[in-house]
């Protein structure tokens, strides 16, 4: 991957020197996701690249619901960027699922970020040891409005499993941690990228167990969900972790609105790729912030000014990645 991306860097022959930018674009705003996960960390460091690279750029990282407040934020202008799971771009672009009835038609990608991954956490000492033990039991599902909640479901609902079958938490990421650790809930759900720091907080604390997927619920969740893949959480990745965990992975898009300059969507595309480095010192799960991944993943069409760096650099652009 890095061969690849430096071969790409050097077809480009892009120095970073600064175009003037309009007015419109000097102040961005990056929507996130909540401080105990992955967005945060990643939007505040490509925030700081912009403010380092681009000139007469100035951007800010934003706290918010994550995924689905996220689209929003983009479909009303009240944000530049986003970071947003890749069913959640999906159902919001066609106007489905959850989407229903208020399609975000201006969605655009500059491109797929990385992976996340479902993560089910329980403490050590408890019974849960599958989806199925859910049943009765207090179950965070992720922040209202957010891409975690939206998996969770799916994931459950693909295996038979209903709300109704348990009680429904909808608490952020640290609320989780904090509330699998006084004994407030049984457990929770994360879908981000790993190791997320919540977790390895929760980790450090009390003896934690990850909840494993079965070969059966992986696939019926994918014929729920068509972005789902399988996933392995690495053994180590949190304390106590002895053996790799399979779950489910689902991409991160950073999308803009199909209004943004061409100019400007072109810069941010061509920074996040050829300055990579500087987003993986800030947080591990950048290490996947390739152009093929990109091609790969991403489940909406391009900004325009994403699709003339990729043309630029020669990649191979699939015919549903063009507007």
């Amino acid at each position: 991957m890095k061969t690849l991306r430096s071969l790409y860097a050097t077809a480009a022959a892009a120095s970073m020197l600064a175009v003037a930018l309009p007015a419109s674009a000097q102040q961005l705003s990056i929507a996130t996701g909540g401080t105990g996960g992955v967005y945060y960390p990643i939007g505040g460091g490509f925030a700081e690249m912009i403010n380092n690279h681009i000139e007469g750029a100035q951007a800010t990282a934003e706290v918010t619901g994550a995924s689905v407040e996220n689209m929003g934020l983009i479909m009303r202008g009240d944000a530049d960027l986003a970071l947003a799971l890749a069913d959640t771009v999906y159902q919001a672009y066609t106007g489905t699922d959850d989407f229903e009835g208020r399609q975000v038609e201006n969605i655009r990608a500059l491109a797929s970020v990385y992976p996340n991954a479902v993560q089910l956490v329980t403490l050590a000492e408890s019974d849960i040891e599958s989806i199925a033990d859910l049943a009765g039991k207090r179950v965070s599902v992720g922040a209202p409005g957010s891409g975690t909640e939206l998996n969770a479901r799916a994931l459950l609902e693909a295996n038979g499993i209903s709300y109704s079958d348990f009680t429904p938490q909808r608490l952020n990421f640290n609320e989780t941690a904090d509330a699998i650790r006084d004994g407030d809930i049984d457990a929770g759900f994360w879908s981000v990228g790993p190791p997320t720091s919540s977790i390895l907080n929760l980790a450090a604390t009390r003896d934690i167990r990850l909840i494993g997927l079965s070969d059966e619920e992986v696939a019926n969740a994918r014929e729920e969900e068509e972005v789902f893949a399988p996933y392995k959480l690495a053994a180590g990745m949190y304390d106590g972790m002895d053996e790799a965990v399979q779950t489910l992975g689902i991409p991160n898009v950073l999308v803009v609105n199909s209004d943004m300059d061409e100019e400007l969507a072109y810069q941010l595309t061509q920074l996040l790729f050829e300055n990579t480095d500087e987003l993986i010192a800030v947080h591990p799960a950048a290490n996947d912030t390739t152009i093929e991944f990109t091609m790969e993943s991403t489940p909406v069409p391009l900004h325009p000014g994403a699709l003339r760096y990729f043309e630029e650099v020669g990649a191979e652009i699939p015919d549903r990645l063009r507007p």
